[in-house]
């Protein structure tokens, strides 16, 4: 059991407050910071303090996979098999989706065999892995997640009241599915730009129409989509004439509050809007985007991953195992999240663990303890718990505390 130092990335969508305030530094912050990364990704693997010396966790895990992963170290390739993170969203991140496991491996060895570095800015395919993701809100956090049922997408097609709309609302309503949803979809990310700019102007006036005239449509239909004609407004001001602009109008708009949290399997397409909250992830870097960024976008690539299946809200709502104790459950193998809320004064509480597993502080002050061997961390900090280690157990001090604990799934 060691402390783990985050590896801070500076992205322009993050906070200037928000994760700086988390770890206890000066704010504001120089630049923009939008993720902590706590894993041993090779593109930035966090810190391991040692007897006062620092090492990647990325050496520590390549060192001795069998000391530190356990018996997960095979059925991974000796990899830790997730990545744990503290994000803050200040602005819109990019739409985009991950691949599955197949995608990912084939577009890998396409990219590769083409001779596309490793390293350029049109790669998509960074790694062999797909990314599963979960995110569990440490504030209210707001993102779009998934195509929304097309039945209430075409109401709100019609509800902007905008005439150069009824055309693909009545495309989407003769085929109220995922094939309606795919060819939609398609024709809005592939428009010339020329059409692109007659067409948004006119759907950004009936935004702006919708949110100003008061509530007389039928059976209250102006005031359904206040929060998504909303965000398509925010979206605008953000990415002027981005085709991804309309794309958020078949997207779940979604909500989450402290605690709960948002998972997303491969080929959801969607973008997290502001908030801050604790992420986990398979062990990967792969993007597929589709707008509202000025990175490199593939539309042909994103099109051969998304999943158009309409999807319910991916609220995910954990299990209370015992007072102060929660666990989040996904398909995912590679990862299982569980989150403690400490108590002050309250006795130690046990961290199960059987193979490797980081402890992440984002409240308070936690005192871990394994035999006679004691660590204290602070908010924005963490604790590598390599598979060799014993029983640990955490503790609140100064006030109660709350700590998420990130390991490989063993269900």
């Amino acid at each position: 059991m060691h402390e783990l130092v985050g590896a801070l990335r500076s992205y322009a969508w993050g906070s200037r407050t928000a994760l700086a305030q988390l770890c206890g530094r000066p704010v504001p912050s120089a630049h923009p910071e939008a993720e902590l990364w706590f894993g041993a990704h090779p593109a930035d693997p966090a810190q391991v303090r040692i007897n006062g010396h620092s090492q990647s966790l990325l050496e520590v895990v390549n060192t001795d996979p069998q000391r530190e992963l356990g018996a997960v170290a095979g059925e991974f390739g000796g990899r830790l098999p997730f990545l744990l993170k503290i994000l803050a969203a200040e602005e819109p991140l990019s739409l985009q989706a991950h691949p599955s496991l197949e995608q990912a491996r084939h577009g890998f060895q396409r990219e590769n065999s083409a001779g596309v570095p490793i390293d350029s800015p049109m790669r998509n395919y960074r790694d062999e892995n797909h990314k599963p993701e979960l995110v569990v809100a440490l504030d209210r956090f707001e993102a779009l997640a998934g195509f929304r049922e097309p039945v209430k997408t075409v109401r709100l097609l019609h509800a902007l009241e905008v005439p150069e709309l009824e055309s693909y609302a009545d495309l989407l309503g003769a085929q109220p599915d995922s094939a309606g949803l795919r060819t939609l979809f398609t024709t809005w990310i592939a428009l010339p730009q020329a059409s692109l700019s007659k067409l948004l102007p006119k759907v950004l006036d009936g935004c702006v129409r919708y949110l100003s005239e008061r509530d007389t449509g039928t059976n209250g239909a102006r005031k359904e989509f206040t929060a998504e004609v909303r965000t398509v407004l925010e979206l605008a001001e953000a990415y002027p004439g981005d085709a991804g602009t309309l794309a958020a109008l078949l997207l779940n708009r979604v909500t989450l509050e402290p605690g709960e949290g948002l998972f997303l399997a491969a080929g959801n397409l969607h973008a997290y809007l502001r908030g801050v909250g604790v992420e986990i992830m398979a062990n990967s870097d792969n993007v597929l985007r589709g707008g509202l960024t000025p990175k490199h976008v593939d539309v042909p690539e994103l099109l051969r991953v998304l999943d158009f299946e309409p999807l319910d809200l991916p609220i995910i709502e954990p299990e209370a195992l015992g007072e102060g104790v929660f666990q989040y459950h996904t398909p995912a193998p590679e990862f299982a999240l569980s989150r403690f809320e400490l108590a002050a004064d309250a006795d130690p509480i046990a961290i199960p663990h059987t193979g490797p597993g980081i402890a992440l502080c984002t409240h308070g002050t936690i005192r871990f303890l394994q035999g006679r061997d004691e660590l204290r961390v602070d908010r924005g900090h963490a604790a590598w718990i390599s598979a060799s280690d014993g029983a640990i157990r955490a503790q609140a001090i100064d006030g109660p505390a709350q700590l998420f604990c990130a390991t490989v799934d063993e269900d």
